[in-house]
């Protein structure tokens, strides 16, 4: 019997961030208290520990916030795109330099592993900020016109399961087109969006040009609803996001919904079935699942159904749950008690509805909210957790005998935000992409995400572009 080795603990300094005991509104360039002096807490998921107490915006602060955004619109949107550019260059360079501290925040405010925050999390957000200021000169050029203009204050509103990235990806195109922000962070996770503010300062952006109100869901319809703002960009749930729609409806504001996916991971008898099990586990078990793209349906060949699962369960069971700070791990905590719930009761509806759970065996913390990697097989389209997005580490398995039923099963629901193609065959590939319904299509990867490429869904996984020169349309006045 071949040894095994335990992997000896490798946590990260907590000493490298500084989180103060209290935060307030970010507004025209200074922090402030909430106008009716609310606050509440943000607890660490892994540990249950409250890491600081945030203040909980108001009409009144939401208020303040738009307005400072329309003055400083004024002498954003006229200055020149190099030197726009100038300070999205400073941004993704102080972000760089700060990226081990923003990390360690990020695993602590998040519970994702501090892998994930530092090798994946953050080189994105640099990047988005380095590549969008490249554009914010060249406009021009971009497609949109030969003088293309602003639209004026965006209001942005971002989930929890990506802040600091969501962040980026919001906010580089909104001010490299010159367009002002309003952000409102997740209430479970705020703090990396506070201390982006503090990088806006260390960059000298001039103040009101980039506004963060904190709060829960009343803030972020405060924002949505206000007059003063122009456009609405928003990541989320898709019945969040059907909600802002209807808010939207009859005025004039340009909208963005980047909302939920349940998406299909396609899996035919030709793929390397290593590289596949990896592209599998990536694409569930990133982020502790969390990831609205996340490969959450496996499509797998009839033929080759029992080999994929038996060297898949075989790679869940190395996966390692626990401390997020701890180098080794694989699988963080879940974001949030009301997740956690949400999980539970998808993965409690598959078994009472007959399918097959699986999950290695795992010792889970004592504290914080955590939930093993699991898988589901003898699932059937009619299973809610085949239909329904359960945004955690949870894999429902289903099989397909031809690729005509492969696509029809992978297009079977309301999402259409990506796939994934696993086939030595090129040709395969590209008939199969090209009768998917999804924004996003992977071949023998997945989750791979860049810059430079547009991001976004059909149907419920909501409409526009992020990314890429796609992404400046939604900031650009082209009607």
């Amino acid at each position: 019997m071949a040894k095994t080795f335990e992997y000896a603990p490798a946590p990260e300094s907590r000493a490298v961030v500084d989180i103060a005991p209290s935060y307030g509104l970010f507004v025209d360039g200074e922090f402030r208290e909430a106008a009716d002096g609310k606050v509440f807490k943000t607890v660490s998921p892994s540990s249950e520990e409250v890491l600081s107490e945030v203040a909980q915006a108001s009409a009144a602060d939401v208020d303040a916030a738009v307005q400072a955004a329309r003055k400083a619109f004024g002498t954003w949107s006229v200055l020149p795109g190099a030197e726009r550019a100038k300070y999205l260059f400073r941004i993704a360079r102080i972000v760089q330099e700060r990226s081990r501290e923003l990390a360690v925040l990020e695993s602590l405010d998040n519970g994702k592993p501090i892998r994930e925050s530092r090798d994946a999390d953050l080189p994105l957000v640099a990047a988005h900020f380095f590549y969008y200021a490249g554009w914010a000169d060249k406009l021009p050029y971009a497609g949109y016109g030969p003088d293309p203009k602003p639209l004026g204050v965006a209001g942005q509103v971002i989930p929890w399961n990506f802040p600091l990235l969501m962040l980026a990806w919001k906010i580089a195109p909104a001010l490299a087109t010159g367009n002002t922000v309003v952000l409102k962070p997740a209430e479970t996770t705020p703090l990396s969006a506070l201390f982006f503010a503090d990088i806006c300062r260390q960059a000298g952006l001039p103040r009101g040009v980039v506004n963060i109100v904190t709060g829960d869901g009343s803030t972020g319809a405060e924002l949505v609803a206000h007059p003063g703002v122009d456009k609405i960009a928003f990541t989320g749930s898709t019945e969040v996001g059907k909600a802002i729609a209807r808010t939207a409806a009859g005025t004039d504001k340009k909208l963005t919904l980047e909302l939920g996916g349940k998406a299909a991971n396609i899996v035919y008898d030709d793929a390397p079935v290593d590289q596949a099990v990896e592209g599998i586990v990536n694409g569930i078990f990133f982020n502790q699942g969390h990831v609205c793209c996340a490969g959450s349906r496996l499509l797998v060949q009839e033929s080759v159904a029992e080999e994929v699962l038996d060297a898949l369960k075989r790679r869940m069971a190395t996966l390692r749950v626990g401390d997020p700070l701890d180098k080794n791990t694989d699988i963080g905590a879940i974001n949030s008690p009301e997740q956690l719930a949400r999980i539970r009761a998808l993965a409690e509806a598959g078994e009472a509805e007959g399918a097959e759970r699986w999950a290695p065996a795992c010792d889970l913390p004592a504290t914080g909210y955590w939930f093993a990697p699991t898988l589901f097989t003898g699932v059937t389209q009619a299973h809610r957790i085949a239909r329904e997005e359960i945004f955690g580490p949870v894999l429902s398995v289903l099989t397909f005998r031809t690729p005509a039923e492969a696509v029809e099963k992978a297009n079977n629901t309301p999402y259409g935000l990506s796939a994934g193609i696993w086939t030595e065959k090129g040709s395969r590939i590209l008939w199969t992409a090209d009768k998917l319904r999804a924004g996003i299509v992977w071949a023998n990867t997945f989750n791979k995400f860049d810059p430079a490429s547009p991001f976004g869904g059909y149907k419920e996984s909501g409409y526009g572009r992020e990314g890429g020169r796609h992404g400046l349309e939604a900031y650009l006045d082209v009607r």
